[in-house]
């Protein structure tokens, strides 16, 4: 059989298989003629010809131009071998699916309540944001158990030496550090030069020649209740032991003795606490804050693995007496930085210790605004004002119902939204509300600050803010330490237009109703219906700038709580010992005798002296010497 031939039968048996019309034999022939030569072709298998899918390449080689009818056939069988290939399995889906419609319509019907519960339950359902009920109740108790607290500490605004640089530059900041180097601040400090590495904490940054931390103190888990962690300090039996040196030592108002525990046990607390007191009688500021630096880094140290004290859910409260030198040391702390111009870390640091007892020993809460509008965190103090205790109650406060004027004062300012601002009470409202509710401030802050403008004579001849009491014994009591706090906030001319023109629209109001002052007279009785102060534990001196100093005669006794002092001097008592005896210096440790020779009152005879009082003199040894 020759090729040709053979090659025909082929042809032929491929047209049926695809059910096509015959090729006629003058297309073949002609396309044999414009085929190429026998002798160029490749040699081809006649079996393999049988395959469907040699077929297709057969064709292809042999096809050296392009010819349409010779092209379809591939085409062709390549779409209809698709096509059965889809029919095949579109038939058995719907034989799976004919198989399984019982089964998916059982599984819609089951899982049609529970999407019902996932779509009740969902934050993010808006027909629920909109609708009240059960899923909006949810949703917002979830989120309140899991917002962050409004009292949550941020570790980097702690540290003052990061705002001092972003006000001043780190340049500057370095340079500062290094021309105030004090070269004898570690033989004055009793601190000696080691070799170890300090403990990185957040409160303080520990300087390099402090001593190693003893371990002498720790901290221990209480309990656990409503969402809070009860811790306690705890004292090693050493601890205690410098303890109760201490309460000896003060009992007597022996500074000395003091400044002796110091030197063998660095970190006592109450120890340190009473030095930096009295560096800051004396004008020491620097060594007064290296004082509770060095109390905070050993509190840092004690903390117990699980205590989280930037979170907010921890208390230590100060009625364990070990608790208090942290309370202590914090407020001071918070003071340091104010003075040094780091309001933020103030805020921070008050922020703190505002957490660690929701009791309010110190009084964080009448001067927390104060460091926030300072730090021109007016934001964060309208948020503290609604969230804390979830109550809107502070305004009647006199330092928020002011302090919440001037925050929404200066974010009138920043605000673009004329939408999102309408939808809260103006500065003009709020300091309106202030001014009817403690119109004795105002009498005050004229004299604080002072205001010598001729529209504020005008004002305080009005009745309603001549008086300068409210009858509220705890009332009186706040207004007074907000304004030895606040006052220097009120020099700046803009808050002083405020203030003034609001008030002259409050007596224009109360020209033409006068029982809108009755009004606010009752909400102030109810809000303050003690007939004691509540706040008489809140002195009014430890909210102000001024460092009180005292004569040299009087600062044996400043360690006597100030409270104390005045019942005592009420009641004609004088717990002011005499004047000490001589002290004998001999067989002593010299940095002690260093403390003691800074202390005015601190006697080692008198050089012209003889007899007993030559014995006292450190030149004694010599004359034994000569002997």
């Amino acid at each position: 059989m020759s090729a040709r031939l053979l090659k025909k039968v082929l042809i032929e048996q491929e047209q049926l298989h695809q059910n096509q019309p015959p090729v006629e034999e003058e297309e073949e022939e002609d396309e044999e003629a414009e085929s190429p030569k026998p002798a160029t072709r490749p040699v081809i298998n006649p079996f393999d010809l049988l395959n469907e899918d040699d077929a297709d390449q057969e064709s292809e080689e042999e096809q050296v131009e392009p010819d349409k009818q010779k092209q379809e056939l591939p085409v062709r069988k390549s779409v209809s071998a698709v096509d059965s290939t889809a029919n095949q399995k579109s038939k058995k889906k719907k034989k799976k699916k004919s198989k399984g419609g019982a089964a998916s319509g059982a599984s819609k019907v089951e899982a049609a309540p529970l999407d019902d519960e996932l779509e009740a339950l969902t934050l993010n359902n808006e027909s629920s944001r909109n609708q009240p009920g059960p899923s909006s109740k949810l949703r917002e108790e979830f989120l309140r158990r899991n917002a962050p607290s409004i009292l949550q500490v941020d570790p980097k605004c702690l540290n003052p030496e990061n705002e001092l640089r972003r006000i001043f530059g780190s340049k500057v900041v370095k340079s500062f550090e290094r021309s105030n180097q004090p070269s004898g601040s570690r033989q004055v400090r009793g601190g000696r030069r080691g070799t170890h590495h300090t403990r990185k904490t957040i409160l303080v940054s520990p300087a390099d020649h402090w001593p190693r931390w003893d371990g002498s103190l720790s901290m221990e888990l209480l309990e656990i209740k409503d969402g809070y962690h009860y811790f306690r300090y705890v004292g090693s039996s050493s601890y205690e032991q410098c303890q109760r040196a201490f309460e000896a030592a003060k009992a007597i108002h022996d500074l000395n003795a003091i400044a002796s525990i110091l030197v063998h046990h660095p970190y006592h607390l109450d120890s340190l606490l009473t030095m930096a007191d009295y560096f800051k009688f004396v004008g020491e500021h620097q060594m007064s804050a290296d004082a509770i630096a060095k109390s905070l880094y050993a509190l840092e140290c004690a903390w117990h693995p699980t205590f989280s004290s930037l979170q907010g859910n921890c208390q230590l409260k100060i009625s364990h007496e070990t608790n208090k030198p942290l309370f202590t040391a914090l407020f001071t702390h918070m003071k340091n930085l104010d003075r040094r111009g780091c309001h933020r870390s103030a805020l921070e640091v008050c922020k703190l210790l505002l957490s660690l007892d929701s009791d309010d020993p110190m009084g964080s809460m009448f001067c927390i605004d104060y460091f926030a509008l300072r730090a021109e965190e007016y934001g964060w103090l309208e948020r503290f004002s609604e969230d804390y205790k979830s109550d809107n109650s502070l305004w009647l406060f006199p330092n928020f119902s002011y302090s919440l004027a001037i925050a929404r004062f200066y974010l009138e300012r920043e605000e673009k939204d004329a939408s999102k601002a309408a939808t809260k009470a103006t500065s003009t409202e709020l300091m309106k509300q202030a001014l009817m509710l403690h119109p004795s401030v105002v009498k005050k802050l004229v004299d604080k600050v002072p205001l010598k403008d001729q529209a504020w004579t005008n004002i305080l001849k009005n009745s309603f803010f001549r008086s300068e009491k409210t009858g509220s014994p705890s009332l009186d009591h706040l207004i007074n330490i907000y304004v030895e706090r606040s006052y220097i906030l009120w020099r700046l001319p803009d808050l002083q237009k405020l203030l003034r023109d609001t008030a002259l629209q409050v007596i224009e109001t109360l020209d033409h109703s006068s029982s809108e002052a009755k009004d606010w007279t009752c909400v102030r009785r109810e809000a303050f219906s003690s007939e004691n102060n509540e706040y008489a534990h809140l002195m009014v001196s430890d909210f102000s700038d001024t460092v009180p100093t005292l004569p040299p005669e009087n600062l044996q006794d400043f360690m006597v709580d100030p409270r104390a002092r005045e019942a005592e001097q009420n009641g004609g008592q004088n717990a002011i010992p005499g004047h000490p005896l001589p002290r004998d210096v001999a067989n002593r440790n010299p940095l002690a005798v260093l403390f003691e020779s800074m202390l005015p009152w601190v006697n080692y005879g008198d050089r012209e002296d003889a007899g007993d009082h030559e014995d006292n003199h450190i030149p004694r040894e010599q004359g034994d010497d000569e002997d």
